[in-house]
């Protein structure tokens, strides 16, 4: 895919405090089917469980999103050629200026809207390489991704299509219009920074449901929206991130 390395402004998808860095590696095994992705030195299911080991210590303690990370192969989501780094916390490029966000942001974002999610309907913004869709499918009952750049918008369904993931549907179009014909949701999650999250986007939340969002824009914060009334939302802090900007429209 074109437009890989260097073509992402770096930290994108991840949070401003970095992470502790991964155990060292250890002895080479044979991947699940036999077959070892290109660079990987362990099977994927144990670089995986070293992963959420990460995700742990980090302070993600939320269950089902620790047993997702841990039953979905992220390398399966990146370019072959970065195969290699998949388990590595980080955001790696995926094309188009856009990133597969670091595991400890998919899972803090997935937890941080997990009690709102299960069970429930969820709409994601910015489906990008399919990643993120996975984890939230493996929660929720229903899960709607728009992703408004088709060339991502097809390959997140190559790459989601041997996962056979009935309740997610993929949606190519224009994010910041929400998906009105399947609201409400229960849960929003926002893959893309903006200074403010248009008032038509969040009257697609049911009261009491939630967004989670990067919001700001040099400085941008993680944010976890609830509505509370009719018209009334509160919004509460959750750390420092940095993201690729929410952009309107289509390519």
């Amino acid at each position: 895919m074109a437009e890989l390395a260097g073509s992402v402004k770096p930290g994108a998808g991840e949070r401003v405090r970095r992470p502790r860095a991964a155990a060292p590696g250890a002895a080479p095994a044979v991947t699940e089917g036999g077959r070892e992705p290109a660079g990987l030195g362990l099977t994927s299911a144990r670089l995986r469980e070293r992963m959420v080991e990460r995700l742990r210590a980090d302070g993600i303690r939320d269950a089902r999103v620790l047993a997702a990370m841990a039953r979905i192969a992220r390398h399966e989501f990146v370019d072959q050629g970065l195969a290699s780094r998949a388990y590595e916390d980080t955001a790696l490029p995926i094309g188009f200026e856009q990133t597969i966000s670091q595991p400890f942001i998919v899972a803090r974002m997935t937890e941080a809207l997990c009690a709102a999610a299960a069970g429930g309907r969820v709409l994601e913004i910015g489906t990008g390489c399919g990643y993120q869709a996975a984890v939230l499918a493996a929660i929720a009952a229903e899960v709607y991704s728009i992703e408004r750049i088709r060339a991502l918008h097809e390959r997140a369904r190559h790459n989601l299509r041997p996962h056979r993931l009935a309740n997610l549907r993929l949606v190519f179009g224009d994010g910041l219009l929400g998906l009105p014909a399947a609201a409400p949701f229960d849960a929003m999650l926002i893959a893309a920074a903006a200074a403010e999250l248009p008032a038509a986007l969040l009257h697609q939340l049911r009261i009491g449901g939630v967004a989670i969002a990067p919001l700001g824009g040099e400085r941008q914060r993680l944010c976890r929206i609830t509505r509370v009334s009719d018209s009334g939302f509160a919004r509460e802090i959750l750390e420092e991130v940095r993201f690729v900007p929410l952009m309107a429209g289509v390519l």
